[in-house]
Order: C-alpha cells, then sequence, then structure tokens
C-alpha cells in the first residue's frame, strides 16, 4: 500500500477539488493522508481518509505562507510516506525539498495560473518572489497538471512542459430527498439569483450583481454564498444601499449544503473579469456546481467559462458588467419562458456528461506509473 501525503494551504472544508484528489487515492488502495491548515472558525472535517490541519500563528501576507511551508517541511521531513502531493504554489516549496532529500515521487497540482493571481497585480517584488521560486521548481517536476486547457497552454509556451488536465468538475449529485426552500429559509414566492464562491474576491463581479438589484422588480433576490476578501465589503454595500431584503448572505459551507441552495436557485452567476491572466482563463468550479444543480447561467465573456456555456447552451454569456445591463440579462432570461426551458432541457445533458466519475479517468492517467 502506497503511503501518500496530499498537502494544500486551505482549511479542506471547501476545498472539494483536494478532497476529489485525496478520496481517489483512497479508493485506489492509497494511505492517504490530506495536510491543511486549521483556523479559528474552521468547520470539523469528516473524511474516509486521514486529514491533518496545521495551527499557524499567521492569518495572512508573506509571513503566513512562509510559516506554512517551514511547518510543512519539517512535518514531511519526518512523516513515512511514498509519494507527495503539492496543491498550488504557495505548498510546493516545503513538498520539492523534501522529495528531493528523501527521494519521493513529487505530483503537483496547480489550481491556476498562480504568478498571474490579480492579488499580485501593482506588487513587482512580491510577483518576483513567485517567478523565482516557480521557476527553480518547476522545470524539475515530472508529474504536473492543471485545471483547464488555456492555463496548460501558458505553462507549456512558458517551461516547455505539457501538463495534464482535470478540470474541477463536481461528482454527479445523486440524493433521494432535497430541502424544499421553506426548508432552507428562502422565499417561495420570489425568483433566486446565486452568486456561491469560497473566493469572492475583488473583480469577481459581486459588487456590480448587489448592485443590478436596483435595477430588478421585487420578485428577484440574490442569494450570496461563500466568503472572500470583500464579503465583508459586500455586506457593507447592501447596507448603503439600502438592499437588506434584496439580498441574502450565507457563510461558507459543506458542500452537500450549499448545492441544496444551489438547487433551488433560478440564475447562477459567474461574473469574474477579464483584468488579469488568472482571471481570464479561469473555470471557476461554481460554473459546474450550476450545471449539476441544473441551474441556467449568466457569465462573463471569459474564454473557458463562454466555451462550457456556448458549447452546451445552457444561458447567456455578457460582455458588461455594468449593473443595469446584468439586471437586464437577468430580466431576460427569467422570461423567456421557452429559452429557460430548453436551457433546463440541455442542463440536464450537460450534467450527464460534465461530472466527476468522467473526470476521474485522467487522475487514473496521472497516478498509476506512481502508485501501481
Amino acid at each position: 500500500m502506497k503511503r501518500i501525503v496530499v498537502s494544500v494551504i486551505s482549511d479542506l472544508v471547501t476545498d472539494q477539488r483536494v478532497h476529489k484528489t485525496a478520496a481517489f487515492l483512497h479508493e485506489e488502495g492509497a494511505d492517504v493522508l490530506l495536510v491543511g491548515r486549521k483556523l479559528p472558525d474552521s468547520l470539523p472535517v469528516s473524511r474516509p481518509y486521514k486529514v491533518s490541519r496545521l495551527k499557524l500563528w499567521f492569518r495572512k501576507g508573506p509571513f503566513l505562507f512562509a510559516e506554512f511551508n517551514i511547518r510543512l517541511f519539517f512535518f514531511l521531513l519526518f512523516k513515512r510516506m511514498d509519494v507527495l502531493v503539492a496543491n498550488d504554489l504557495d505548498t510546493l516549496l516545503a513538498n520539492f525539498l523534501v522529495a528531493k532529500i528523501r527521494r519521493k515521487e513529487l505530483v503537483y497540482d496547480t489550481h491556476e495560473y498562480y504568478t498571474g493571481m490579480p492579488e499580485l497585480t501593482g506588487r513587482p517584488v512580491v510577483r518576483k518572489i513567485w517567478e523565482t521560486l516557480e521557476r527553480l521548481t518547476f522545470p524539475h517536476l515530472k508529474y504536473i497538471y492543471t485545471v483547464n486547457g488555456s492555463i496548460a497552454r501558458l505553462y507549456r509556451e512558458k517551461y516547455g512542459k505539457n501538463l495534464a488536465i482535470v478540470r474541477n468538475i463536481p461528482q454527479k449529485i445523486v440524493r433521494d430527498k432535497w430541502p424544499e426552500r421553506s426548508e432552507l429559509e428562502l422565499p417561495e414566492d420570489k425568483r433566486i439569483v446565486i452568486l456561491q464562491g469560497s473566493g469572492i474576491n475583488m473583480n469577481r463581479g459581486a459588487e456590480e450583481a448587489i448592485m443590478a438589484m436596483k435595477y430588478l422588480d421585487a420578485g428577484v433576490i440574490l442569494l450570496i454564498i461563500g466568503g472572500g476578501e470583500v464579503y465583508t465589503q459586500l455586506i457593507e454595500l447592501v447596507n448603503k444601499e439600502y438592499l437588506h431584503d434584496r439580498v441574502i448572505f450565507k457563510p461558507r459551507m459543506p458542500y452537500d449544503e450549499l448545492m441544496s441552495y444551489t438547487r433551488v436557485s433560478d440564475i447562477g452567476l459567474s461574473l469574474d473579469k477579464d483584468t488579469n491572466i488568472n482571471y481570464r482563463y479561469s473555470l471557476p468550479n461554481k460554473l459546474f456546481d450550476y450545471i449539476q444543480a441544473g441551474v441556467p447561467i449568466l457569465c462573463s465573456n471569459l474564454v473557458e467559462v463562454a466555451n462550457i456555456v456556448n458549447t452546451w447552451d445552457i444561458g447567456v454569456v455578457t460582455n458588461s458588467h455594468d449593473p443595469e445591463n446584468i439586471a437586464a440579462e437577468i430580466t431576460r432570461m427569467l422570461h423567456n419562458k421557452e429559452q429557460y426551458h430548453n436551457w433546463k432541457i440541455n442542463l440536464e445533458k450537460a450534467a450527464q456528461t460534465l461530472h466527476w466519475e468522467n473526470e476521474r479517468h485522467k487522475l487514473e492517467e496521472i497516478y498509476s506509473p506512481i502508485i501501481r
């Protein structure tokens, strides 16, 4: 039995991609340990594999990444394992060093084009540090995969390496009974537009979605579920604009609970802006969650997202983030009953293909040479 340690800097609760990877390895017969971060408000996790969460002094900034990698390095250095799996550049250094020292196999899953993150915009020194770290490690990696073809192409152009692609696709939903709106404390006489995500940050279109409520009739409400850098500011914006009765906030929650809210919604929003290379080529989890929940999508015109929506004909792609335009698009989507019905039919077809049971075969191709 191969002993595999998977590490990620998140607190594990809402990170479905890492969970699916760890669960896949566990199902393949490996002895899996998933290592993450413990926050003061972290919810408990119960998984079929082993879990360990590191408590850190620092919550954000460069000291967080430094402390996490130092703690992770010593944790891994003395841990019995055969394979290391690093998720994103912020866990790679510790894994890379331990793999070299102990001569173990290392797999790298890069969830995004890390050095293109918006958080690095206008911070040339910090960006240079991450780019140097990537340049020193990436060319020496043998097993690498990422979330979509656009990001794989960027890395191929930069380092001449071909990356495998495993998209952030959720498991096929199978459930006998779902909660009704009343059980979720949601109004039954309103149309619900949902925006979800654990990383609701700047330039994700959340502010515009809130302001769009000023141009929609009272029969439509906005449901925001998750967290992120601007979550507190969004609440302040709602208070400032007196939209308390038009916007409902819910905190981060376990995936099954989240999908209970998603499936009773009428439209799903994915409004990331093309402000940086990372957003331009993103393919967010929420897109596939909306598909599995059967919710028509209103999305911004980003390469990978628009391709999915247009290919399957499951919603509308908009070129404008103007709140009045967003409101108009939502109104048209809700009032065009024939088109809405067609979207629902197409969503059902898409959900039969775009689910984890199909996507997981790509992990088999990546890990088979390592774990067998």
